[in-house]
C-alpha cells in the first residue's frame, strides 16, 4: 500500500500514532516493503532478534505499543549508509504534511 507511495509527510504507528519516519528518508527498495534509511527519531523503536526463518533477522516494534514493524537489513542502498528498514504497510498510517498540524504532529515538520 505504501511502498508506491511519495508523498511529504511522515508514517505513524497505526495502533498509537507515534511517529516512526518522515517521507525524506522513504525509497524505492524494489522488495514490495515500504522502506526507509532512517526512523524519525533513534527512540521510536525497539529492536529484536527474530529467529523464524533460516537465519537470523532483526525485528522491529513500536516502542510505544509494541507492534511489529517489518525487519532491519544492512543491504540497503549505499547512498544511505546501506541500512534498509523495511516495513510492512499495515503496521503504518500516513499522515500528509498539510494535515500535520492540525493533527498534533506540528514539531515533526521540520523532518521533511
Amino acid at each position: 500500500m505504501y511502498d508506491k507511495h511519495y508523498e511529504e509527510g511522515i508514517y505513524v504507528d497505526i495502533v498509537s500514532g507515534e511517529p516512526l519516519f518522515s517521507s525524506h528518508d522513504k525509497y524505492d527498495s524494489k522488495t514490495g516493503w515500504s522502506s526507509f534509511t532512517q526512523p524519525i527519531s533513534d527512540d521510536v523503536m525497539v529492536e529484536n532478534t527474530d529467529y523464524k526463518l533460516l537465519y537470523p533477522r532483526i525485528e522491529l516494534r513500536s516502542s510505544v505499543a509494541d507492534s511489529h514493524l517489518g525487519h532491519l537489513f544492512n543491504d540497503g542502498s549505499k547512498d544511505s549508509g546501506g541500512v534498509l528498514y523495511c516495513i510492512n504497510s499495515a503496521a503504518l498510517h500516513f499522515v500528509a504534511k498539510d494535515q500535520m498540524e492540525e493533527l498534533g504532529y506540528r514539531e515533526y515538520l521540520d523532518e521533511l
